[in-house]
């Protein structure tokens, strides 16, 4: 029985620059990248190529010596240009010239019977082996999961409710033969459910019809999309427990691998945000170099361009490299500069959430905005206003946490919900916040003290 699940508490920011659903004409791509730092809780990764090496799509590259079992593996096809490090030799970005045709590396391939009488450890094994695997995240932390562990349930969001966001059934469209093939799999690994959540303002989704699962249908303001609350709202997390979760596209590239025997690591990515000139989607690979969807396609030169949504995402240069998990590609104004007034100004113009003097946008619930990166203040003291529990669907108190976090209080955190949320699921809060704290990154903090404590 599925569920319909209406959340009230949260906050739409309606943004100028939503990608048109059609496919753009683009210079081909010519390098890609892997960057260590998209695998969250990767602290010792280990290069097994040297600069001048070739590699197939699929051929290891990378591994974490914490998880020497996982391997990260190219994206494309191509020669290792350069192994980019910085400070104290961190290791930053793996860079690939690619091939003008991609290569790829040849694994075994499963039929549907194949799938359903392969044991679960030769199931792990394929998948760690071949550069999936780090498209399953675990809760608590959000980190890379463990394959030693076997988690309660599987969880997969399959709509995106963050400012500009990709439309799934556009991105996975005629993929639902791999995504069903992909879930085959995954139910192997748990013996607990794996659970859809899908949009219940739009029922129309190919995912519905997928066999195999407990789907859910979640509607309300942003942040209905995020797994995290999906999974607080059907089954949450309680200490000592895990819980896997999933991107569709991870699901679906799983399911390309056990089909056809190949790393498919092609995507389509949405190009965002009101600096965009030509909103649409893009045909690439994961880790691709944005500047083929930037130069000359921004309104002009001053812009920030952010791999991802501009509540979560990464700032990156105009020739940076698209995040590992990354759908969308953002652009908007670059807020470098002092505004008089600043939200005592009376306009119309500005987004907020907060019914301020000056600041009328709740006039105006519909309205998209062309919005900056200006944070137009400075961090100071909490003020205790109750509005992160208005933008929060999820039985937690997030002040209090926060505070908890703050105060390195391991036992405070532990009951006020820690092992439930990561970045994303009170990044609203950052957005909200009068007080201008990092809540993403404080977030973090309490994260890793939990985790490593």
């Amino acid at each position: 029985m599925s569920k319909q699940i209406k959340l009230k508490k949260g906050f739409d920011i309606r943004l100028v620059g939503k990608a048109e659903n059609k496919i753009g004409d683009f210079q081909p791509v010519k390098t890609f990248a892997i960057k260590p730092t998209d695998f969250i809780g990767m602290r010792r990764p280990k290069v097994i190529v040297k600069e001048g090496d070739t590699v197939k799509a699929g051929s290891p590259i990378l591994f974490d010596k914490k998880l020497e079992k996982v391997q990260y593996v190219a994206p494309v096809s191509g020669e290792i240009v350069e192994i980019k490090r910085g400070e104290k030799r961190k290791l930053l970005e793996i860079k690939i010239l690619a091939d003008s045709e991609i290569n790829f590396e040849n694994f075994e391939k499963f039929t549907e019977a194949d799938i359903a009488a392969a044991s679960r450890e030769k199931l792990v094994d394929h998948m760690t082996a071949t550069g999936v695997w780090p498209q399953i995240i675990q809760r608590p932390y959000g980190v890379v999961a463990d394959p030693e562990d076997e988690p309660k349930n599987i969880f997969i969001s399959c709509f995106d409710t963050h400012p500009l966001a990709p439309d799934y059934d556009f991105l996975l469209k005629g993929q639902a033969n791999y995504f069903q093939a992909g879930i085959n799999v995954l139910k192997k690994l748990t013996k607990g459910g794996v659970f859809l959540g899908l949009s219940g303002e739009s029922k129309s989704s190919e995912m519905a019809n997928i066999q195999g699962v407990e789907t859910n249908y979640f509607s309300g303001p942003h942040p209905a999309g995020n797994v995290g609350v999906q999974i607080h709202h059907i089954a949450p997390i309680n200490k000592g427990e895990t819980i896997w979760t999933l991107n569709p596209y991870g699901v679906v590239q799983i399911g390309k691998l056990f089909t056809n025997g190949h790393y498919d690591a092609s995507k389509l990515i949405a190009l965002t945000g009101s600096e965009i000139k030509t909103p649409v989607y893009a045909q690439t690979y994961i880790g691709s170099c944005v500047d083929s969807y930037v130069a000359g396609n921004t309104n002009s030169d001053n812009v920030r361009v952010v791999s991802g949504n501009v509540l979560t995402g990464e700032k990156i240069k105009r020739d940076g490299y698209l995040g590992f998990y990354d759908h969308q590609l953002t652009a908007i104004p670059e807020g470098d500069y002092y505004e008089f007034l600043g939200w005592m100004k009376p306009t119309t113009e500005k987004l907020s959430y907060h019914k301020a003097l000056g600041l009328l946008s709740f006039l105006y619930p519909k309205k998209e905005y062309a919005l900056d990166s200006n944070v137009r203040g400075e961090e100071r003291a909490f003020v205790q206003t109750g509005v992160f529990e208005s933008v929060t669907p999820m039985d937690i108190y997030p002040v209090y946490l926060l505070k908890a976090i703050m105060a390195e209080d391991f036992d405070e955190m532990e009951e006020l919900g820690i092992y439930e949320v990561i970045e994303e699921d009170l990044a609203l809060c950052e957005f909200v916040d009068v007080s201008k704290h990092p809540v993403q990154e404080i977030v973090r903090k309490g994260i890793e003290l939990i985790q490593f404590s």
